[in-house]
């Protein structure tokens, strides 16, 4: 899943790249486009992958050139030099990148997470109060440093009452294994190899923060003013392949643990852990509110956390961030 660019590097990359694209000619004729579309390794993005294989794009006539990433930092780099015209991201990402001057837009929550996020121990530590004057892995910026935060403040604690270890998120669930930290946070599918240290286990989830660490497609702005067509038949593809998905469990499952890399067993064992959002989900999300499961309640807490942690110079503008009108059309 999930890296967090920092925003002034996101603005360096604006600075150096057109915002356009292969597409611009299409954009500025009207014309049909294909729809450059990235995502990397998130149980919540894996259904892209099953749309490909089944004819789902095609089937709502758009064509997408589907780009997967083993570097999710790539794809939003990609996304904010215009080099995508989609990505599948986080909202914390998305925040960071518009404060960094990046125009983009939220049109579906692909899912919240809902355990997959983990903060994982050695064994002998039991609570999140346990890590105080512990060294704690975790990739700097990510939801999963953000997931620890919010579980050391539950606890009465800040990140300096640890000793944050700020490492790639492969490469933390690696050292957590090899004993150099002693807890770690990350995101499935490295939750398995982190559980793989005999006697780990999670202190700490995103079960825990209902709602804070919310997973989207994501378009830049032009695209969606451009190609509203296209943005449509997206979001409907979306909701085509879960429904597929639904009927055909172990089908898709075999097809998105190919594209994890993990086995079908340790895909199931996923499942809970991702709560994919329903249209109405998506339609309650969208609304205005001031609870958790409000996108504009969790999109001022991520900004105060990116501003907080140094992430971005002051809190990313929200308008125009969240546009519903392609899920509420979305024929069901």
């Amino acid at each position: 899943m999930r890296k967090t660019i920092l925003a002034a590097a996101t603005a360096v990359v604006l600075l150096t790249s057109g915002c356009g694209g292969a597409d611009d000619s299409a954009s500025a004729a009207g014309e049909k486009s294909t729809v450059r579309l990235g995502f990397s390794a998130w149980p919540g993005w894996f259904p892209w992958q099953v749309a490909q294989e089944k004819g789902l794009f095609a089937k709502n006539g758009v064509t997408v050139d589907l780009k997967y990433f083993e570097s999710y930092t790539d794809s939003l780099t990609a996304l904010s030099t215009g080099n995508l015209d989609a990505n599948s991201q986080t909202l914390n990402d998305t925040l960071s990148s518009v404060s960094g001057g990046a125009k983009q837009t939220v049109v579906l929550t692909n899912d919240n997470s809902t355990g997959n996020d983990q903060i994982i121990a050695r064994p002998g530590i039991n609570t999140v109060a346990d890590l105080k004057g512990k060294k704690v892995a975790a990739e700097q910026g990510t939801v999963d440093h953000y997931l620890l935060l919010l579980a050391l403040r539950k606890a009465g604690l800040t990140e300096k009452d640890v000793e944050f270890t700020p490492l790639l998120t492969d490469a933390a669930a690696a050292a957590f294994v090899a004993g150099k930290v002693d807890a770690v946070g990350v995101f499935a599918p490295f939750t398995t190899t982190a559980l793989g240290l005999k006697g780990s286990k999670a202190i700490a989830t995103s079960a825990d923060f209902p709602g804070a660490i919310p997973d989207h497609l994501v378009f830049g702005a032009d695209f969606v003013k451009d190609h509203p067509t296209e943005v449509q038949a997206m979001v409907q593809t979306w909701f085509d392949t879960t429904a597929w998905i639904k009927a055909n469990p172990d089908a898709a499952i075999d097809i998105m643990a190919k594209r994890g890399g993990v086995s079908a067993a340790d895909y199931k064992s996923y499942d809970a852990g991702t709560t994919i959002f329903s249209r109405q989900q998506n339609l309650d999300a969208f609304a205005p509110g001031s609870t958790p499961a409000n996108l504009e309640y969790q999109a001022q807490q991520i900004s105060d956390f990116l501003v907080s942690t140094g992430l971005a110079d002051e809190k990313p503008p929200l308008d125009g961030l969240f546009e519903p009108k392609f899920v509420q059309a979305v024929k069901e």
